[in-house]
């Protein structure tokens, strides 16, 4: 009798003890603390995700065009560009004119990917914990602020260079000439690769916002072990 207790006894502790331990196993490590730099890592591949699921969507045909979120609509010195053309019958040309904005967007963004991976291999978060305890695109609003300036110079000429690769530059150059022969019209003549440059940025931290959030309110989308020790702790 005493023997069959001691077998139950030890059949009850070793799965008790095989319960704990899966208890202890969901944990964050540590207890719940990860140090700063644990927390950094997780939140550059976040960011290294958002630029893989996300940002590549934009460099496919329509990624920019048929996208609501990122799609470049003209400036507002070329609106009344547009309702002029649209207003002598030119609708068609308008459409291509802005569609071919956009064609450069995507062609740039293709050939600028490395400089956005580059960007987040060497950010370093200076209050990695308070960022991960912050909104849902607190990591790339601070990849934004520290790297939109400096992204903006290396990405201005890849944009110049999409604008004759696409045709975009002629499509313009004919669509502003037609406008400008319009009676009674002021001529226009804007910068459009710093304003495509600007846009195209912006979409790029846009769509790598799209990814964080994901990571942040969905389990499912922390496909790592490290994503998922670091997120846990802002859940």
């Amino acid at each position: 009798m005493k023997k069959s207790l001691i077998a139950l006894f030890t059949i009850f502790t070793l799965t008790s003890c095989a319960e704990l331990q899966g208890v202890v196993d969901s944990l964050p490590q540590g207890g719940g603390v990860l140090s700063n730099a644990d927390i950094a890592a997780g939140l550059r591949q976040a960011l290294d995700f958002g630029i893989d699921k996300q940002v590549t969507k934009l460099t496919q045909t329509d990624g920019f065009y048929k996208n609501e979120l990122v799609k470049i609509l003209l400036p507002a010195e070329l609106q009344k560009v547009d309702k002029g053309l649209r207003d002598i019958g030119l609708g068609n040309l308008a459409d291509e004119g802005l569609k071919a904005l956009n064609r450069a967007a995507e062609d740039a963004v293709k050939e600028a990917t490395p400089i956005f991976v580059n960007a987040v291999k060497d950010i370093t978060f200076t209050d990695a914990k308070n960022i991960l305890l912050g909104s849902d695109n607190a990591a790339t609003q601070y990849l934004t602020n520290k790297t939109q300036a400096s992204l903006y110079d290396k990405f201005h000429p890849v944009i110049n260079n999409s604008f004759s690769k696409v045709g975009a530059d002629e499509i313009w150059s004919n669509l502003i000439n037609r406008y400008n022969a319009i009676p009674f019209t002021n001529d226009v003549n804007p910068d459009l690769t710093d304003y495509v440059t600007s846009e195209a940025l912006k979409g790029v931290y846009t769509m790598i916002a799209v990814e964080e959030k994901e990571i942040r309110t969905k389990v499912s989308s922390r496909t790592t072990d490290l994503l998922r020790r670091v997120f846990v702790l802002q859940d």
